[in-house]
């Protein structure tokens, strides 16, 4: 969670600040913050670090302008009140949070000071031994005003700066004391125009131009002003000022960074005259998943995904799958090992990624474990990664962000390509990780055998027009805004679905949750007799995902159960279905398709649906409460 921002060499770096926070605001919104190096006199911003009379004249001339505020989505915008009364000044950083230890106060909010109200740092992540540093420095007798974990390794680099280190020594010093996964800026008034990063797990990039350093969690949120990036590897510490970058290892030795390649535009962060980013992403679906399968669908409906790295007997040798992933990823992960099973029959099985490496997991040389995060960043999903490779196994990442730190640790990695995804509600990228899934599965039952070249073909064309059939449903918006009007007062929603429509109710039930803050549960239809079923009555309403395949019969018998106990039925039903239509109260039609590509045109009415609610409810659809896009915490 958290943004943050850094900029050097600049004449306005409170409006850089400002813009770039405003694009990070997805990975959290409790407060912001921003602090600038400011020059007391003019000219001294450039002054040399060399000598204890130059020093003295920078520590003279040179102080930190901090301001904060923590009125939720209305920071950034209460900072850009401050921003006519802010001095002058070349260097800064700023700061979006997402709450962890700590309530969402202005005092919590970052940036955070040290003792002497010199020193700056900003925080992503969480630092594990924060009490016991915290107490080592009260001790000591330093004045800590917040509750943060943040907050301590403020007062560390200012005691390591008073044994005359540098501000990249201090920070690599202090880099080496803490525990848990971190993404650090530094600022200091005594190197007015050097901004120090570094991270452990949590991402962080740098960048510059030939007058201009900056520091980033976000590419979005810099690219508008330099595309020569650089991702920090793991213990990492970077020191960027204006014009140059230089990078260090945990143990002081140079290193060369490693270049960022950068294939969309900051033009595909913007809104382009939609309302929000939600309703901009839902309608890109068609074009995201077009660019998803460019080159991976054969006009011959074969598959080819060259990027992979696996040689075709490393696949062939692989005898059970295991996906990992969070939240709607997990989702699609879930589609996804239905589709492996059934083409390329190999076992395969979708676990949460939180859980996935306490549990001491079995795996050899022979399994390959699929990491799926729209980010590649998801702090779960990575530690699961690591853990599947310790273990032995291969490991492949399904990543939207190229050069993620997921993409970078593992085997091989597919890129889902669907541009940048700014609503928190995971939309188009939840549908490119699903079809493109559904390619690898493709492509593993034609090496493995399992599947007819015909029948391969017929799959792969029907993929291949998964793009168009997304369109045709996003055309039937309005029949699904007219069913949210009819439940946009309703605050309890069971999502049923058998085999393949299970993960599509998972999906619906948490974009309602999401959005509308609306309880919604999702159960594999067969369950409901087992306990569930208590619940239904007259006031009970219940979204059933009923497009037809094998077992379209027996979730129609769960759906007399439901109306037999009174409960307003909703069907998510293939156009024309008649049938399904005459036995509940109101259909969401979808194209019809083959039952295992299904969810790719299933999702699209339940995330309008959600959508519509929320909006219904006066709900801020791109910033839904306590979330964040991505999670960089445990």
């Amino acid at each position: 969670m958290c943004g943050i921002i850094g900029v050097t060499g600049v004449d306005d770096p409170l409006r850089m600040l400002l813009d770039g926070l405003a694009l990070l605001e997805y990975r959290g919104y409790d407060s912001a913050g921003v602090a600038l190096i400011t020059a007391d006199r003019p000219g001294d911003g450039s002054a040399p670090v060399d000598g204890a009379e130059a020093q003295s004249a920078i520590d003279r001339h040179h102080s930190i302008w901090r301001e904060r505020a923590a009125v939720r989505a209305q920071s950034i915008p209460e900072l850009e009140r401050l921003a006519p009364t802010a001095p002058a000044a070349r260097a800064g950083i700023g700061h979006t949070r997402w709450a962890t230890h700590g309530p969402p106060t202005e005092s919590n909010a970052h940036p955070h000071l040290d003792c002497t109200g010199r020193v700056a740092i900003v925080h992503n992540g969480i630092i594990e031994n924060h009490r016991e540093i915290a107490a080592k420095l009260d001790a000591a007798g330093h004045q800590r005003t917040s509750a943060t974990d943040s907050e301590v390794v403020a007062h560390l680099i200012e005691d390591e700066l008073e044994t005359g280190a540098t501000l990249l020594e201090a920070v690599r010093r202090c880099a080496g004391v803490l525990r848990g996964d971190f993404a650090l800026a530094v600022v200091y008034a005594g190197e007015p125009d050097t901004l120090v990063a570094t991270r452990r797990t949590s991402p962080l990039i740098v960048g510059r131009t030939d007058s201009v350093g900056v520091v980033s969690s976000d590419i979005a949120a810099v690219l508008g002003t330099t595309r020569d990036l650089y991702a920090l590897e793991d213990g990492e510490i970077a020191q960027v000022r204006p014009g140059s970058i230089t990078v260090i290892d945990a143990a002081g030795q140079a290193v060369e960074p490693l270049a960022i390649r950068v294939s969309w535009g900051v033009q595909a962060a913007q809104r382009d005259g939609y309302e929000d980013f939600m309703s901009k992403e839902i309608h890109e679906q068609p074009r995201a998943l077009t660019d998803t399968l460019i080159g991976r669908i054969l006009p011959e409906g074969t598959t080819e995904l060259e990027e992979l790295a696996f040689t075709e007997d490393e696949l062939k040798a692989i005898d059970r799958v295991i996906v990992i992933a969070c939240g709607s990823s997990y989702h699609a992960g879930a589609i996804g090992a239905l589709a492996l099973e059934a083409w390329a029959r190999i076992p395969a099985t979708a676990e949460i990624a939180s859980e996935f490496r306490y549990r001491d997991p079995v795996l050899d040389e022979r399994t390959l474990v699929v990491a799926i995060s729209q980010s590649g960043e998801t702090v779960d999903t990575y530690h699961g990664l690591r853990e599947a490779k310790r273990c032995g196994a291969k490991t492949m990442v399904i990543s939207n962000v190229v050069d993620s730190l997921m993409a970078r640790e593992a085997d091989g990695v597919l890129y889902t390509r669907a541009g940048p995804e700014v609503g928190v509600a995971s939309t188009k990228c939840h549908l490119s990780q699903i079809i493109l899934f559904q390619v690898f599965a493709l492509h593993l039952g034609q090496l493995r055998g399992t599947l007819d070249p015909h029948e391969a073909a017929a799959i792969g064309t029907q993929i291949s027009g998964l793009p168009g059939l997304v369109a045709r449903a996003l055309d039937r918006s309005d029949d699904y805004e007219a069913v949210a009007d009819e439940l946009a007062e309703v605050n309890d929603v069971f999502f049923l679905g058998r085999n393949i429509g299970y993960p599509i109710a998972l999906e619906g039930a948490l974009k309602l949750k999401e959005l509308a803050y609306v309880r919604a549960e999702a159960y594999a239809a067969g369950e409901m007799k087992h306990g569930p079923i208590s619940l239904i009555d007259r006031n009970a309403v219940a979204v059933v995902i009923a497009t037809r395949g094998p077992l379209w019969e027996k979730l129609l018998a769960n759906v007399e159960e439901l109306r037999a106990r009174g409960a307003t039925v909703v069907a998510v039903a293939d156009e024309g279905d008649e049938e399904t239509a005459r036995l509940v109260d109101m259909v969401l039609p979808v194209p019809a398709v083959d039952a295992l590509l299904s969810p790719v045109v299933a999702v699209v009415p339940l995330q309008i649906l959600a959508y519509s609610v929320a909006r219904a409810r006066g709900n801020d659809v791109d910033r839904p409460r306590n979330l964040a896009k991505v999670v960089t915490v445990e």
